[in-house]
Parts: C-alpha cells; sequence; structure tokens
C-alpha cells in the first residue's frame, strides 16, 4: 500500500484519483462538519460546490448548510460550524453542504475508487476504514483557496502515523507525508493550541468561531466514517 498526500485542492489533477482510496480533509471545517453530521444522525450529506446548486435540489425535509467567507449563507438552515450539527439538528435528515473549499475538493477526488471524509475527530476509525479498502490511499489536504493549510496537513500526518501503526511495513508514503508525518509527531502534544495559531484558526477565531476550531482539534471523538455513496456521504 502507498500513501501519497496532495496538499490542496489546485494541486490536485484527476490522473490521481484513479483506482485510489481518497481521504478528504478539511479539518477547519467541512470535513469536521460532515463527520459530526452524520455521527449525529443525519441520513446523508450532499456535496455541492455552489448555492444555487443547494436550493435546486432542496427537497422537502431537507436541510441546507454552508459557508462563503466562513460565515453561514443567508437563507440557510446551517452554517458550517459542526456544533450546528449536534443536540438533534440534523437527525434523520439530508443535509446539503456547500463550502469555499472542502465540498470542491470532494468532487475533485470524485474519480477515485473510494472517497471518505477524513478529520482529526475521526482520525482511528477513518485510517482503519481506508486500510480495509485495500487501495493505495490518498491524502487530500482540501486547503484553503488552493493553498496549503496548516491543520489539514496535520490531519494527514495524524492519519499517516494511524495507517502505520495498523497495516506496519506493508505501508510506503512519498516526501510530503512523510514530512507530514513529522509534522504532526512534532506537535501532537499540542494540537489544541497549534490550531488556534494557524492562519485558519485565527481567521476564525477573528470572526468569533473559536469553539469550532477548539471542537475540531479533537481526536477520535467520533467513531463515524463518511464516505462517498453515488453523491451523497453515508456512514461507512
Amino acid at each position: 500500500m502507498r500513501i501519497q498526500v496532495i496538499p490542496n485542492t489546485g494541486e490536485a489533477r484527476t490522473d490521481q484519483f484513479l483506482h485510489k482510496t481518497t481521504v478528504v480533509i478539511d479539518v477547519l471545517r467541512a470535513t469536521s462538519t460532515i463527520v459530526t453530521a452524520l455521527a449525529e444522525g443525519a441520513s446523508g450529506v450532499l456535496p455541492v460546490e455552489t448555492v444555487m446548486e443547494a436550493k435546486t435540489l432542496h427537497r422537502q425535509g431537507d436541510l441546507l448548510g454552508g459557508e462563503r467567507f466562513c460565515r453561514k449563507i443567508a437563507g440557510f438552515d446551517l452554517g458550517n460550524s459542526p456544533c450546528d450539527y449536534q443536540s438533534g439538528a440534523v437527525y434523520g435528515r439530508r443535509v446539503l453542504l456547500t463550502t469555499t473549499n472542502g465540498t470542491r475538493a470532494i468532487h475533485k477526488a470524485g474519480r477515485s475508487d473510494h472517497v471518505l471524509a477524513g478529520s482529526l475527530l475521526n482520525a482511528e476509525a477513518c485510517a482503519a476504514a481506508a486500510a480495509l479498502l485495500r487501495r493505495d490511499i490518498v491524502m487530500f489536504c482540501a486547503g484553503t483557496h488552493d493553498e496549503f493549510a496548516f491543520e489539514d496537513g496535520l490531519c494527514a500526518g495524524l492519519l499517516i502515523d494511524r495507517l502505520l501503526r495498523i497495516t506496519g511495513e506493508e505501508t510506503e508514503t512519498d516526501d510530503l507525508g512523510l514530512a507530514m508525518l513529522g509534522f504532526y509527531r512534532s506537535n501532537a502534544d499540542s494540537i489544541p493550541e497549534a490550531l488556534l495559531r494557524s492562519a485558519s484558526g485565527r481567521r476564525l477565531t477573528k470572526l468569533g468561531y473559536a469553539q469550532d476550531v477548539t471542537f475540531c482539534s479533537q481526536i477520535d471523538l467520533f467513531d463515524a466514517v463518511p464516505r462517498l455513496s453515488g453523491d451523497t456521504m453515508t456512514i461507512v
């Protein structure tokens, strides 16, 4: 098994995903929100790229969720804060989610054999699920506006660390994966603080979403592993 890391959405090419399992990572906040929504009982999360598409596909009983410029979209039921998706808010309902970076990355990974949503919140479960699929693995960091995001690289390193524990010598990783593994291990004892210091963490804190950064920094809070089935993320 081989692991490749893609540092941001802009650097991804279709051929990199063929015959692979892709783990899409957008720690702050799309994949953390998808994991939370499904762990909290949503029937599915449909990732869409545009606000218009979300409104067009909306059916009775669905919830509209998402953000633009980190803020909840006007007229939508929910934002992109994972905290919005707790306390029964989404139980039994389908969520149509559109975000600036994460949902775009999910669509870009669509030619993969399997697409999973990874985050710090479900790292152990996601790594185990990816290993069981027995494909080479792409860690696809969504990044921010086609630039590398600290928190996504950190999560990629954590997932590689867990995969190496699960598979041992059977797994090889590319140079960027080795760098992200070291990056994670050097920050493993201070992940909440590291995320708050990151560019995304500072931006969200300035906008009043520091609690989201803290929430998304939790390791293995959930066992839920979202997997793309058709056009919808559901639990593996």
